[in-house]
Formats: structure tokens, sequence, C-alpha cells
């Protein structure tokens, strides 16, 4: 096909601004690459199948190719056709046959179609390597950008919430995960943004108590293809290709705009939105992967490749490739996506996946690295929330504590003691100690706070607290992968039967365990971070790998639940108003004033050799606050026992300063209320059990 090239104008225009941007008259375009030969404009007709123009950029300024088109008007489809060497050796991946997407494109139309065609070489039968060059088109399989004028958008005085960061519960959810079966959702925006913005999902999330929405990735990504081999669908969605374009996938009734109807939904209802991004790697692979966008458009500059040889790919993200966020022009690009995304689709937060990746330099991981140093500086991005997920496969790539002030971390430390404590491990009672109160060995320095500490017993990735108290093995057989992959240390435990049973005695201990993680990490300093479904125990039939499960195993069911599933929610509710109403369970600070003081079942205080005793996990803590005493409705003391062993075991309970203590709340029976006990008698507390005690 013989693209019409006359029929466009164009003029220099800028390179200030990257990507495509309109005004009243016409579209600038501005495309990076420091060594492009020559960049070719390709505009498509409505449909995206038929290329009506291609036009060559006529500017080159600062490492910016850029034209201006005359009467060119926003919803335009386009692409691009980079020229320059093919020459894998030193890092050069040019090929002008492969339609390429603008990095900066705000909306994808259309999706990949796999195909030879995406390839920008063949291989070399005798040494197996990407040598000979591939002519394919990749045009017709390829998505199109789409011309976008955010400013059409009538927010209506919409802002975010700003939940301070000491009264912030996370719940992580899927936008197709949590809205594909729920009943009240019509049928047209169920998997979609629309449905996430419905009314019947906010009530149900402000119900629950928790602040902010924080959705697995949104970014546009298509399916990898060995999935589309398998009849799989990527369904997480950690494959991105177009950081600034939301998935179309998710969109309902209102398209683009539905994202947006999403947040300002969610914002009305007192709720903050926060994204799980990925910038640490692309969808396009290693070496041997297809050319998409950065690969054709400078590969030598958008990824990390081996020193010693270009044609390799540093993977320290284990995905094939690794984004050099150490080139300024990537780093660029990496915070004007986020930028964007607060400010003009006005998200309230991210989570960054394999975060480690974004503060590595060749030298290693550096916590005053470019991309910290940017963000810190920055005048929007610094007053959201920022969450990283410190590590990574790379060396050095483990680092939890290590992110900068400002930072909060996903603190797995805290997942593998919670779950080894309620599991009864010996010598975990110190470890627990310190992460049901912040995690202060991590975190306290550098004027850090409690809540950089994201606390989280389930997530996404691994099973939820079901399974977790459902299994002793991992059950990922319907992923295609021979039940090899996904965590093989769980640390969880069945209790007598794997999976599902009608043994009234199992199922007792498993919802009392639920109990006690969902407690714990309510009660816990720090961030708590509920994964979506597990206040009502959803199961994933031990799967604890559903990155490719767009499917019932994966999904939020919320229909035909048993009748512990209300109990286990109702409980949630009842521990996140807890929370939020005592300050003694949201700090806020280290120098707070907080005295604590850890008990043993003497009702004495816990010596070293009882912390030093590995059998010795029954512990209880009082936390008090002199400032807090006679405020209305705040307790100024609170004593909590927990009691990991499998028997009852009797606990004296401390003086109270009025006289005597309050049974507010235990998970041996999540209907207690506000039951006296007298202070300095033994209290009985139950196997595998929490209790919480106020004051008289």
């Amino acid at each position: 096909m013989d693209a019409k090239v006359n029929q466009y104008a164009v003029e220099p225009g800028s390179w200030h601004t990257l990507g495509a941007t309109p005004d009243k008259d016409g579209v600038n375009f501005a495309i990076f690459s420091a060594h492009a030969e020559r960049i070719e404009l390709c505009l498509f007709d409505d449909s995206g199948a038929v290329e009506v123009a291609r036009i060559e950029l006529p500017e080159y300024t600062n490492e910016i190719w850029h034209g201006y088109i005359p009467g060119l008007k926003p919803g335009a489809l386009y692409g691009y056709r980079v020229h320059g060497p093919f020459d894998p050796e030193r890092g050069h991946r040019f090929n002008p046959n492969k339609l390429l997407v603008d990095p900066y494109a705000r909306e994808l139309v259309g999706d990949v179609e796999w195909s030879k065609a995406h390839f920008a070489y063949d291989m070399d039968a005798e040494t197996d390597k990407d040598l000979t060059f591939n002519t394919l088109d990749s045009a017709s399989v390829t998505p199109k950008g789409r011309v976008i004028d955010p400013k059409t958008y009538d927010w209506k005085g919409d802002r975010g919430p700003i939940i301070p960061w000491s009264k912030t519960i996370f719940y992580e959810t899927h936008v197709k995960g949590f809205t594909k079966l729920h009943p009240a959702i019509p049928e047209n925006m169920r998997g979609t943004f629309d449905g996430m913005g419905h009314k019947a999902a906010v009530d149900y999330l402000k119900s629950l108590g928790i602040t902010s929405v924080e959705l697995l990735p949104t970014h546009f990504f298509p399916d990898d293809s060995m999935l589309v081999d398998k009849g799989l669908h990527n369904y997480w969605g950690y494959n991105t290709l177009g950081f600034f374009a939301p998935a179309t996938r998710y969109y309902g009734p209102r398209a683009l705009d539905g994202f947006r109807d999403m947040v300002r939904a969610l914002h009305d209802g007192g709720l903050e939105v926060i994204l799980d991004v990925v910038y640490n790697h692309t969808a396009e692979g290693n070496e041997l992967g297809p050319t998409l966008s950065f690969k054709g458009i400078d590969n030598f500059s958008y990824y990390r490749t081996l020193p010693d040889n270009h044609r390799y790919y540093i993977n320290d993200t284990g995905t094939g490739n690794t984004v050099n966020t150490s080139h300024p022009r990537v780093l660029q690009m990496v915070t004007d996506s986020l930028r964007y995304w607060v400010e003009e689709m006005h998200v309230d937060g991210f989570r960054f996946d394999l975060g480690t990746i974004l503060g590595r330099e060749p030298e290693g991981f550096d916590e005053r690295g470019g991309f910290f140093d940017a963000v810190s500086q920055d005048p929007v991005l610094s007053k959201v929330k920022l969450v990283g997920e410190p590590w990574d496969i790379g060396p050095g790539g483990y680092q939890v504590g290590g992110f900068p002030p400002g930072w909060a971390e996903w603190n797995d430390k805290y997942r593998d003691t919670v779950r080894d404590y309620w599991m009864d491990t010996d010598g975990t009672a110190p470890d627990f100690a310190a992460r049901l109160f912040g995690s202060g060995d991590i975190y306290d320095l550098r004027g850090r706070r409690p809540w950089a500490s994201v606390n989280f017993v389930a997530a996404h990735d691994g099973f939820t607290i079901n399974d977790l108290v459902s299994y002793n093995e991992k059950h990922n057989d319907a992923n295609g992968e021979d039940n090899k992959d996904g965590h093989g240390d769980n640390r969880s435990f069945n209790y007598g039967a794997e999976g599902p049973t009608e043994d009234e005695t199992i199922n007792a201990t498993r919802e009392r365990q639920k109990r006690n993680f969902l407690a714990t990490l309510l009660l816990s300093h720090g961030t708590p971070m509920i994964l979506g479904g597990d206040e009502f125990g959803r199961s994933q039939m031990g799967n604890n790998n559903g990155y490719c499960q767009d499917s019932d195993i994966s999904w939020i069911h919320w229909e035909n639940l048993p009748p512990s599933a209300d109990v286990l929610r109702d409980f949630v509710r009842r521990l996140t108003t807890l929370r939020a109403t005592q300050p003694l369970l949201h700090r806020e600070n280290w120098r707070d004033g907080m005295v604590i003081t850890w008990l043993n079942a003497g009702g004495g205080e816990q010596t070293e050799e009882q912390w030093q005793d590995g059998g010795g996990t029954t512990i209880g803590a009082l936390i008090s606050r002199d400032d807090l005493v006679g405020k209305d409705g705040v307790w100024s003391h609170i004593l909590m026992i927990f009691n990991p062993h499998d028997g009852v075991v009797p606990f004296a309970l401390p003086e109270s300063p009025s006289g005597s203590w309050v049974l507010e709340l235990t998970t041996d029976d999540p209907a207690v209320e506000a039951q006296p006990v007298d202070a300095g008698e033994a209290f009985d507390m139950q196997a595998r059990s929490l209790a919480v005690f106020r004051p008289a």
C-alpha cells in the first residue's frame, strides 16, 4: 500500500512537549530518538486499517524529532516508522517496516495481533541469532495512537480526598476481577472502569472502612504471545506497552472517559485511587522479542544492554529487558507519565512494581539515583502517595528499608513473620513484636514514619488469606506450566484437609485463623493493605499465581457465599472502625510519647530470657499515651494478647488505669462486644486467638 504522502502539510513545530499535542489549529508531534536517522509519522483512517499519509518529521532538536500538522484534529490515529541502523551488536534495532507505538500516546486503538511481522529480524539458522532483516510490514497488526485533548473532560471540581498516611488503609484489587461478577453492577459495565466507578462498587468499598483503592496495572498492555498460544490471557497486566494510555480492555460505555468517571466517583466517595505501575520493563521482551515501540525507536537509549555485548539486555526484572532510567530522556518519560496520571487523570498515588529497578544505576541500587532525586524534588509527584515494591532479581535487589524518605514500601518481612507466628513457629515472637509496631528496626531512621511499612499478609501474588489456611501446596495446573510456576514458600497450613472440607472442626479453625490474620493486619502500626475479597474469604482454589487467569479463578465471587463470609466481613468492618477511631492504632510518629510494655502470660513484663524462649509465643502488649487521657471516645490504654498455640493459655491481666478491663474484641468469638473482665484475673486465651481490651 502506498501512503498518500502529500495529503498533509507539515511545519517545524516544537520539540518542547513530547507526544501528540493538539491546539485549535492542528497537532504537534514530538518523539525522542538519539540514534535515528529519520522518522516518519504515519496517519491512519478512522478504522486504523488504512495508512492515509506518511510524513517525514522535518526537524531534529536536542535529540527530539518534531513536526506540526495544520488542520489535524483530536481523534486522528497515528504511529511512527523510524529509520536507522539495524546493528544489534551495537544495540541498534531500527526497522522502518515496523509501525511503532508512540511512547507518549494518550490512547491506543486496536491490540497487538501477534504475527511474524512484529519481529524486526529473521533468525539466522546457523548461529541462532537475530541477524537478518525482516521486511514484513506490521502496521495491520499493531495498535495505533489516538490524538487526545484531555481538556475536553469536565471534572466538575473534582479533588482527591488527601487521606493522611497514618489513617490510610489500602485495598488491592483488579478492575475486571472486582466488577465482572458483581450482581449490582449493570452487565454492560462489568469488567470495566465504568463498573469500578459504579455506585454499588463505591458504596461497598466505603462500607469496608478502607481509604484507598489500589488497582492492579491499568496502563495499556498486550497479552503475551505464549499465553495466547495456550488460550490464556495476561490478567494481572505487568506487561506495559503504553505508559500514558489506559488499558482499553477495561473500557466500558464511556471508553476513555470511563477511567476519569471512575476516579471522580471514588473521590466523591472519599476514596483515593492508587495505580500499580510498571516502569521497570516493557512488553518487548529480550533480544528475540517483538519490536512494538521503544525497541524500534531507540533501543540503545530505552533499555539497559550488557556493557560488553549490546545485543543482549540486562535482565534485572526477569522479564527479558530492563528500562534504562539512567538515560535523561527515559527518566523524563517516566516522570512525565506519572505527572500525567496525577494532573490530567487525577490519581492519588502509585505502587511501583519491582521498584528497586527505578533506583538502579549502572553501578547498582542508589537511593540517591536519578529517579528518586527527580521525584523527591518534583512539585507534583513529591506530594502524592509513593509505594515501592523494594526488590528485583538483580544484584543487591532486595532493598526493604532502603528506599529514601518520603516513600512507603511493601514489607514482605511483615507478611512472612505474621504467617509464621500464627502457625506457632518457634522463635517468632521477637520478630512478630517488631512487625506489630511498625517495624521500627527497619523504618525508624532519617525521619521516616511508621506508615512507611506497608503491611500485608496476602497480595495478588500468592495465596489469598482463605487459601493460606486451606492448602499446604499450590495448585496452579490451570496455568499450563505443570504446576512449576508460583511461590513454593507459602508458609501455609490446611489444618487437616487439602482444600474445601465439610469437617466442622477444621473449618472453625480456618475461620479463626482468617480473623487472626486480618485482626493482626488492622491492629498493627504501619499502613495495612487488604487483598480484595479477603474481607469475606475469597478463594483462588489453591492457585497462588493467577497472572494468566482471567477467569473464575481470579474474579471475585459475590453470590452464594457461605454464612462465614458475612461474619468475616462484619468483623473486618469492626476492625477498620476501631483503627480509625483510636489513635493508639494508627500511629503517625515514632516520637508521640507512646509507651509499649510487653507482658508474659504470668502478667509480668516479658524478660530477655522469655523472649529467647523459642516456644514462648503467647505474648501481650500494653500500649498507652498520657496525652490521650480524658479525651472523649479515645482510649489512653489498649491491651492486646496473642496466643498462636493450639491450646488454651491462662493469661494474667495487668492492672487497668480504671480498675478493670473490657474485652472489646476477640478472634475466638467475633460476636463478643464490651465484655467486662476484672484486672489481675487470669483470662483464658483460647487456642489460636487474639484479644483486645480497653479500660472500663
